[in-house]
């Protein structure tokens, strides 16, 4: 039986594509408040054909947020000069600075203080999150640091068991996404969350914090919201 050859619709941007995903995702112009939530669209969609598919995104499309807005062909040419203006006016010269001042003992310190310092500061951060925070607030909830397997393949830094079914929490630094209110998990990131409910039962709940202060407060009400939906 002859191999079913996929047409591939995408364009390829060669090494301009590392300076366009960079922008795009520093600058926020490809999130849901901006195009839609692009892949619940197309599974609700089923396309048979990409002309199908790009007929009904421009008809169906909204942005994502409490004013949603109509996506159209004119809003992500909009969005296009937007990055364009931003890597022409703000990330080349910052780049062309940073290269030019850049040394040999620059990458040095990188990788060592990559490798070290960061990966004590984010162990001291999380451990201080949970002990200082979510234990005292959840006393009744026992917390445990999650495997490498489940740090790795399903992206959670601590399980919050609640009898024999576990929630998870991943703990991210505000500085890893400072506009957390905006912050929406990568498909991957949440394929991973919902193995991991059918795995152990329960939900997971991102943290962002700055040391060991929990930024986004109303994570607790939905801690405490799971923890008795676990229970019954």
């Amino acid at each position: 039986m002859a191999k079913r050859v996929v047409k591939r619709h995408s364009k390829e941007f060669g090494k301009k594509e590392k300076v366009l995903n960079y922008a795009a995702q520093t600058y926020q112009l490809s999130r849901p408040n901006k195009v839609g939530a692009v892949m619940a669209l197309i599974r609700e969609c089923q396309p048979s054909t990409f002309e199908e598919w790009e007929a009904w995104y421009y008809q169906n499309a909204t942005t994502s947020g409490k004013s949603p807005e109509k996506v159209s062909k004119e809003s992500l040419v909009h969005l296009g000069e937007r990055l364009y203006e931003k890597i022409s006016t703000i990330v080349i010269p910052e780049w062309k600075e940073a290269f030019n001042q850049l040394t040999q003992q620059d990458c040095i310190d990188y990788i060592i203080n990559l490798t070290i310092n960061r990966t004590y500061d984010g162990y001291v951060r999380e451990k201080s999150v949970i002990e200082d925070n979510l234990a005292k607030t959840f006393p009744n909830v026992r917390f445990e640091q999650s495997e490498p397997y489940q740090d790795h393949a399903l992206d959670i830094d601590y399980l919050g068991w609640v009898g024999d079914k576990a929630f998870g929490i991943q703990i991210k630094p505000v500085t890893a996404q400072s506009n957390f209110g905006n912050y929406s998990p990568a498909q991957r990131m949440k394929t991973a969350f919902n193995l991991f409910t059918d795995e152990f039962g329960g939900k997971v709940f991102i943290v962002f914090s700055v040391q060991e202060t929990i930024i986004n407060t109303d994570v607790v009400e939905k801690i405490t919201e799971e923890i008795k939906r676990l229970t019954t």
